[in-house]
């Protein structure tokens, strides 16, 4: 802030605080004040619309006395308390931020570092906006990728990567083809039989506290009667095409089961 903003910025206060209307009365006082407020908070913006930050708010929030802080019934207000105030908003703001590339020559590792530092202090001291590489990574940037996507709504990834995993992850890339030839996806429902959340692999049968359950290769008939009832009925030859290809769903073999030498304990037998 400049010498104007704090000159405005002692006025609001002054309409708050008869101590601080009081001290500004003089002359003398009143500019070596503003000279003081000038210095301390040289590196503090007096507003910044676009991320909600306005120095004349912290003022007030001051003498609101939140969270039981009574410090204004014995002092006036002081540039410590701005700069209280300002710094976790600045906080969020450097978590927000993400270093754009410099346009430095990367060969150049002076200029380079001197770019980046250059945009971390301007957005620090609310002189720049920060750039916000990482909003597609939140949940709410998750899910709007999604619905995009088409298919399963599967989190972003290249395609030649998926190619790539298809093979350590076959009953995902059976769902994608199944999707790709326009089969509903039974995952997507709540399976009857084991109870699985959409998106789950169906689980072998009961067990206390779910004990010793394992995932399965295919999916329970009664999970694939739920999705045919979920689509509704149709007619004639489109209802009998759908239900062969729901079928096939079902027609998944069971994935090998990992056979284990028992343990048994020796002993003479008498």
């Amino acid at each position: 802030m400049i010498a104007d903003h704090i000159a405005a910025l002692l006025a609001y206060a002054g309409r708050l605080d008869s101590r601080v209307r009081r001290a500004l009365a003089d002359p003398q006082q009143s500019a070596r004040t503003i000279a003081e407020w000038t210095t301390a908070l040289a590196d503090v913006p007096a507003t910044l619309p676009t991320t909600g930050w306005d120095a004349s708010q912290a003022v007030r929030h001051y003498y609101e006395q939140r969270a039981g802080d009574r410090s204004a019934q014995f002092r006036a207000v002081e540039p410590h308390d701005v700069l209280a105030a300002w710094a976790p908003h600045r906080g969020e703001l450097m978590n927000r931020h993400t270093d754009p590339l410099p346009a430095a020559d990367p060969d150049n590792p002076k200029a380079w570092r001197e770019e980046l530092l250059g945009t971390r202090a301007a957005v620090a001291h609310g002189q720049a906006a920060p750039a916000q590489y990482r909003a597609e990574v939140t949940t709410a940037g998750q899910n709007r990728l999604a619905a995009l996507l088409p298919g399963l709504g599967r989190r972003y990834m290249p395609e030649h990567v998926a190619r790539d995993l298809a093979a350590y992850r076959p009953a995902r890339a059976h769902r994608e083809a199944l999707a790709a030839e326009g089969i509903p996806d039974p995952m997507s429902v709540r399976c009857p039989h084991c109870h699985a959340r959409p998106d789950q692999p169906c689980q072998s049968g009961y067990r206390r506290a779910d004990k010793g359950r394992r995932a399965l290769a295919g999916v329970h008939p009664s999970r694939v009667e739920a999705l045919v009832a979920q689509l509704g009925p149709t007619d004639g030859e489109q209802a009998e095409a759908e239900r062969a290809r729901l079928a096939r769903l079902m027609c998944q073999p069971p994935a090998p089961r990992e056979t284990r030498a028992r343990h048994t304990t020796g002993g003479n037998h008498r």
